[in-house]
């Protein structure tokens, strides 16, 4: 008799954005005449730079010719795209890395859940709160979180919670923890970290021997030269820091599915006897096992965003969603909303009026002014309170969106 992994039957029963694609179905069938607008999950609608698409039917092409066709793909992806990584992404931030260090895969949401199966069940983890919820979910897959307890809290996590009180900048955890989990710039908040502030985190993880899980899907919306775009501007952080990253927010690649992991080879961990093991070669082995590679097609059209018409086409896309940020930001203000975060990432963290829960304020604007947000409590108990609204719109859903809820004060 086949056993079931019982801790899968820990989780709620959909996935938090399932379960709010679910709710708000429902009002589209219910109210058949309503003119939703979507500014909850973090799907783009803006489509592909064109450099991306002239490179990926030039790929096309050359899968219909013998002589240029492409099977089976390196696992650690191509080396044309690691390369045109390595040279616009880290080395103008005075960061060096190999190409060996650098894993191209299909997306920042499988590397941070699957980065787990290299590490032991029982390490204790930290998490930033509210937090997105892969982290969690897929530590508690794996019987590394514990019980869900009745604060929402699972009871072998350390919550550090980003309240408006300490500028949604979490302080160190009081006791020592094995993983680290930091995004930055922040998701769901959209505010940022200073060098200064990362630093400590840097420190904080080398003198206890943490090893800290740095997504940084958001880097190409930071707008102030002195957010750091990778925590490996960091000194030191090379010993104990992956850090993962997506073209899916940064070139539309959300249906596309590319992205990367950085594992520099002085990252270890231990064996329970106390071995020091790189992780690099142990994600290399895992990849080799568990991953045929991100198609030629799809790196042809990443490799594509690195060149001048690609970065200036990714610019102007980041740019647009930048300006419904700060639209949306501005007219909430305006209003009388505390919102939080759109100044360095697509993600406006607002203060829900008083005596809402963060359900109670997404009912709301859902049935009065037909917009559809996401409830703050979904990403953590810190998260109750607020919602997070993103910039991924067209401009005039924006402008209308932030219309009716000003009207609706």
């Amino acid at each position: 008799m086949a056993l079931v992994n019982e801790h899968f039957l820990k989780l709620p029963e959909n996935y938090f954005f399932s379960d709010l694609e679910k709710r708000v179905n429902l009002f589209r069938v219910t109210h058949p005449k309503a003119d939703i607008i979507r500014l909850g999950t973090g799907d783009v609608i803006l489509p592909l730079p064109h450099a991306c698409t002239e490179a990926m039917r030039k790929a096309v092409g050359e899968m219909e010719n013998e002589a240029t066709f492409h099977g089976y793909g390196p696992e650690q992806g191509y080396h044309f795209l690691i390369e045109a990584i390595i040279k616009n992404d880290y080395a103008p931030r005075g960061v060096r890395l190999e190409a060996s260090e650098i894993f191209v895969s299909d997306g920042t949401k499988g590397d941070t859940g699957n980065i787990g199966d290299i590490l032991r069940h029982d390490n204790s983890i930290g998490v930033t709160d509210p937090i997105y919820p892969v982290y969690i979910d897929t530590n508690v897959a794996c019987g590394r979180a514990g019980e869900l307890e009745e604060d929402g809290k699972w009871s072998n996590v350390v919550y550090m919670p980003c309240l408006m009180e300490n500028d949604f900048i979490p302080h160190l955890p009081e006791q020592r923890v094995d993983i680290l989990y930091l995004c930055y710039p922040n998701n769901p908040t959209g505010t940022v970290i200073s060098k200064a502030e990362l630093k400590k985190w840097v420190n904080y993880a080398i003198e206890n021997d943490t090893l800290i899980i740095f997504d940084a899907a958001y880097e190409a919306y930071i707008q102030n030269s002195d957010i750091p775009h990778s925590i490996y501007e960091i000194k030191g952080a090379k010993k104990v820091a992956i850090e993962f990253r997506s073209f899916s927010k940064t070139a539309g690649f959300t249906g596309v599915r590319c992205g990367y992991t950085v594992i520099p080879k002085e990252v270890t961990a231990t064996t329970a006897t106390g071995e020091r093991v790189a992780l690099n070669a142990l994600w290399n082995r895992r990849q080799c096992t568990k991953f045929n590679g991100t198609s030629y097609i799809t790196q042809r059209g990443a490799e594509a965003i690195y060149s001048k018409e690609g970065k200036q086409q990714v610019r102007e896309t980041i740019d647009y969603y930048m300006e419904n940020a700060r639209i949306m930001r501005e007219g909430l203000t305006a209003a009388g909303i505390q919102v939080f975060g759109g100044k360095n990432a697509p993600y406006l963290w607002v203060k829900t009026p008083e005596g809402f829960t963060s359900w109670q304020f997404f009912d709301h604007l859902l049935n009065e002014a037909n917009i559809v947000s996401t409830p703050g409590v979904g990403f953590g108990p810190s998260g109750e309170g607020y919602l997070r609204l993103t910039a991924f719109g067209q401009r005039e859903d924006c402008i209308e969106a932030i219309q009716r809820i000003s009207h609706d004060r």
